[in-house]
């Protein structure tokens, strides 16, 4: 199997190991903490969530990191990783453990909402923050030639991660829920969340402190080197136009992805179930991210051996090719077993684009670069999903299902990549992949 050999590949460097741990136990609990939100935001009694409130939900939790996250990628290039990675979990387990305190005393009141909700804004935002310094870290654990086969290896092992922690914490909420009040059995979601992100702090100690870079250290004390800094990203970015459109491609595909993850919410939790079926709708909910987790798995198995025979351009084209194919069928047939299968097919081209992308930033994007570049990745994933919140809430009926919205849909992952072919001709995208081209 071509992602057990990769991984038995990437396996030998003794500190990706240890960053893949740190990744597996992060994303784990990071997992829990998503649950936790849901169950409280999305799943409570007193709530029937609607696209508007959906989009509230998102914009509270990812853009206050969208207008910090520029300063928090100068740190990244600035500061050591694997401290960032140690301090951000510790941080991370502070904010959980309070908002399990706040969330255990069930007060509603203004104050205690508005607690809840700035801890979940910046607990989303510290995750961001990891992510984006696991990925700045990884070319510093591994040999320039395997960027598409640790691309194809993290962004599974990673989300893996994430899915044990939503198949963990989804059947223990549901079994709290009979055997407690709602906002106590949220509570100790937040708590064994609080508990994973300690974990990952720990695990963080087992790597060096300068071993994950950046190279050439130089402290930043002034918020205008964080600006300057910002800049020079940003022209770098100009001058590697592969990584600049791979950027701006991912950013549209995420936008469509986007309102079609909104609208799954609503079929599943308003459509599918009446709003007292609070229970049924967080195990179906639960199902279906792991049958999309099940699809990132799976491109990982698919796209390297793909992507060294085609070449990273004309993957992504077939991504993008077939994710219009999906969203009508069997995207458009509302029905759970159909959606289902939807969930799959759409989360391996998702994250097939994903595992391109990926490669293509850590081979066009120099180390001294790639903390801030990787953070402006994350800004453009959390614009364009709030964007696409937004737009699901003017367009989307308060039950999520539309036909003819998921017809535009289709038509949109169309146009995304008719103008990806035309922008990329001629450009050169297959950097990192040398490695697996020989061995295929």
């Amino acid at each position: 199997m071509e992602f057990v050999r990769s991984l038995r590949r990437l396996w030998r460097h003794r500190y990706f190991r240890r960053l893949l741990v740190v990744r597996v136990a992060i994303q784990s609990s990071d997992g829990v903490l998503q649950v936790a939100l849901a169950a409280y935001v999305l799943f409570s009694p007193e709530r029937q969530p609607d696209a508007v409130s959906i989009a509230i939900v998102l914009a509270i939790t990812l853009l206050p990191f969208s207008i910090l996250g520029p300063f928090a990628a100068v740190v990244i290039d600035r500061v050591s990783r694997r401290q960032v990675l140690l301090v951000a979990n510790l941080a991370r387990a502070a904010v959980a453990l309070g908002l399990a305190v706040l969330i255990a005393t069930g007060l509603q009141t203004v104050a205690v909402e508005l607690l809840i909700y700035g801890g979940l804004l910046l607990a989303m935002s510290l995750n961001r923050f990891l992510l984006a310094a696991l990925s700045a870290s990884l070319p510093h654990t591994i040999d320039p030639d395997e960027y598409l086969v640790a691309n194809a290896v993290v962004p599974t092992v990673g989300p893996a991660g994430l899915l044990i922690g939503v198949a963990v914490a989804t059947p223990v909420r549901l079994v709290l829920g009979h055997a407690m009040p709602d906002y106590r059995a949220n509570a100790v979601l937040f708590l064994i969340a609080t508990a994973g992100f300690v974990v990952s702090a720990v695990l963080a100690l087992s790597i060096p402190r300068r071993q994950l870079g950046p190279d050439g250290l130089t402290p930043t004390t002034r918020a205008r080197d964080v600006v300057t800094g910002l800049v020079e990203a940003v022209s770098h970015l100009r001058r590697q136009r592969p990584a600049s459109l791979g950027l701006r491609t991912i950013g549209a595909h995420r936008l469509i992805h986007g309102i079609v993850t909104v609208a799954t919410i609503l079929v599943y939790r308003n459509y599918f179930h009446r709003p007292d079926q609070i229970d049924a709708a967080i195990a179906d909910l639960g199902l279906l991210v792991v049958i999309t987790g099940a699809g990132f798995v799976f491109a990982s198995v698919l796209t390297p051996p793909m992507s060294a025979r085609l070449g990273l351009r004309s993957t992504m084209i077939i991504c993008l090719l077939t994710s219009a194919v999906f969203q009508v069928v069997p995207g458009a047939i509302y029905a759970r077993i159909p959606l289902m299968i939807a969930a799959f097919l759409l989360g391996l081209t998702a994250q097939g684009i994903k595992i391109c992308v990926d490669t293509v930033v850590q081979a066009h994007v120099d180390d001294e670069f790639k903390g801030r570049v990787f953070v402006i990745y994350d800004i453009i994933f959390n614009v364009a999903l709030v964007t696409a919140a937004v737009i699901g809430a003017v367009i989307l009926p308060a039950n999520g299902k539309s036909v003819m919205i998921i017809i535009i849909l289709a038509i949109c992952y169309l146009l995304v990549a008719l103008w990806f072919t035309s922008a990329s001709r001629g450009m050169s995208m297959n950097e990192g992949t040398e490695s697996l081209r020989a061995a295929s």
